[in-house]
């Protein structure tokens, strides 16, 4: 039979992060690819407690349907949390708990935009999120990003030449592939033209709880007073990604939208992960918890960072120091084809992924590909890089 799809998803392509995981599952390659918490950051003896405290006194809480936007607690607590630590949210938003921050971006283009419609997005962006807008048709323009975010005349440009535009999706947090923070005064310049232009803000922030250094930055929902801002976060970075625990701050009405399309789509999101959650926030010091997790993270980025000074600087890599989050951007010397070094290393059995993977424009060229260091160990840290470094001689 031939199969005829959907004209809204035939032209998606499988993400090529998926598809250098498959080489992953291979024993002998060592994995740089991957986006994954650190297995060590996880608290396994909590979550084991928890669960079993609830399946023995409560299971039908945990077991049966519950409503939409989300398990109460948890929705008030997080209301508590990110209003008291972040100024995040106000008497005009509300909040629904989602299967992962990846389940906001789908939502907020399904409530928003139809298809044609323009979605402007930083020009290397999260492929998970990406692919989410053009599931709609949406129409995706990339901005050019440097050291300190969106560059706004770019964005102003794209504001004034897109047509149809909704929002703009941004991630102002050690972003996902670049590494890069968005300043604070880019971030209110951002906001001041979503406000001039009328269009909203996607504001996607999975690593802003894990910096490791410097300091933090108001998020852009902290400024919001006209109601423009969709907030996403999740705990999948600082507590399980398995849980597929997310939410999504913003004003009522786009909440009220998401929770109708969300019932179309899973009903609810998983009830005993939302009252582990929970009940993790008030049985343990989350904070506490945070900081162990940064203290993981600052040890793993320092090594790695010291790595690639010593394997991939001396033979033409430039990179950008991060403060926070899961990655470094690599960018290759201009003679080195970057989908051919990604070939090279994984055949050399190092998996990396091609910055292809994440622009806006997939056909535009690219010369980086992105490292994480969260998940391989300091030993498979050393000899992978090593390995790269080797394969980056065979250029010179």
């Amino acid at each position: 039979m031939e199969y005829k799809f959907a004209n809204r998803i035939s032209a998606l392509q499988p993400s090529a992060i998926r598809e250098i995981l498959k080489f992953t599952s291979m024993p002998e390659v060592i994995s740089f690819a991957a986006g994954n918490p650190a297995p060590e950051a996880f608290p396994s003896k909590e979550v084991n407690e928890i669960s079993a405290e609830l399946l023995n006194n409560s299971p039908v809480d945990a077991l049966q349907y519950s409503i939409t936007e989300g398990y109460l607690p948890l929705r008030n607590k997080m209301r508590e949390y990110m209003k008291t630590l972040h100024n995040v949210g106000n008497e005009n938003d509300e909040i629904i708990i989602t299967s992962g921050a990846q389940q906001v971006m789908e939502l907020t283009a399904k409530s928003l935009a139809n298809e044609g419609d323009t979605v402007i997005c930083e020009k290397n962006s999260f492929v998970g999120s990406l692919n989410a807008f053009r599931s709609y048709g949406l129409n995706l323009a990339g901005v050019e990003c440097d050291d300190e975010g969106m560059i706004i005349s770019q964005l102003e440009n794209a504001l004034k030449t897109q047509k149809n535009v909704k929002f703009i999706y941004t991630i102002p947090n050690f972003q996902n592939p670049t590494g890069v923070t968005t300043t604070l005064e880019r971030r209110r310049e951002m906001y001041r033209l979503a406000k001039e232009y009328g269009v909203m803000i996607l504001e996607d922030n999975p690593y802003g709880d894990i910096r490791f250094a410097g300091e933090n930055i108001p998020n852009i929902k902290s400024f919001d007073t006209d109601g423009i801002v969709i907030y996403a976060g999740s705990f999948s970075k600082v507590l399980s990604p398995g849980m597929r625990v997310g939410y999504a701050i913003a004003p009522k009405p786009v909440i009220s939208k998401m929770t109708v399309c969300k019932q179309v789509s899973d009903v609810h999101s998983n009830i005993w992960s939302q009252i582990v959650a929970y009940r993790f926030l008030e049985k343990y010091d989350f904070d506490a918890h945070l900081e162990k997790i940064r203290a993981i993270y600052r040890e793993k980025y320092t090594l790695m960072a010291s790595l690639v000074e010593k394997y991939l600087v001396p033979n033409g890599i430039t990179y950008t120091p991060v403060e926070g989050g899961l990655f470094i951007w690599c960018k290759l010397p201009s003679h080195i084809d970057m989908v051919e070094f990604c070939t090279r290393a994984v055949h050399s059995n190092v998996a990396v992924v091609p910055g292809t993977a994440f622009l806006t424009d997939e056909s535009e060229p690219c010369s980086c590909f992105r490292i994480n260091f969260s998940t391989p160990t300091n030993e498979q840290m050393e000899k992978g890089m090593e390995i790269l470094g080797e394969v980056l001689k065979q250029y010179n």
